[in-house]
């Protein structure tokens, strides 16, 4: 086997590769973090369409995301404590149209958001 004997520079290469990497898996992060925040939106659209049946109040209340709470942490670890699930169902009435769900904010950021009052949309707290 003939081996040159100089490689080329190859930091240019390098350079280069390693911006392709970071870059894609940035891409990835992002795409990860909005498939969870829409999939944490439908599932506070479920518990609110499921206990509210298209009404203004639940009716089951604390009762319903205790038993969720319970067996979906069984089901699936952590991330379903009652107070999370009470933010993804807050995520849903405060933000009922999904499509003004920025790209650019995360799960972490509308947790924040859902906490501040404004004007109620179709299903009230």
């Amino acid at each position: 086997m003939n081996v040159p004997d100089s490689l080329p520079d190859c930091g240019n290469l390098l350079s280069r590769i390693a911006s392709l990497y970071t870059d894609g898996q940035t891409a990835a992060v992002r795409s990860v973090q909005r498939a969870l925040l829409l999939t944490y939106w439908q599932i506070g659209q479920t518990i609110v369409e499921f206990d509210q049946h298209g009404q203004a109040r639940a009716s089951y209340g604390s009762k319903l995301m205790t038993q969720l709470s319970t067996d979906l942490s069984v089901k699936f670890g952590k991330g379903f404590s009652r107070s999370n699930l009470n933010t993804m169902r807050l995520l849903f009435i405060k933000y009922d149209d999904k499509t003004v769900l920025s790209d650019k904010l995360t799960w972490a950021h509308y947790t924040e958001l859902v906490k501040i009052d404004h004007v109620p949309n179709r299903y009230s707290i």
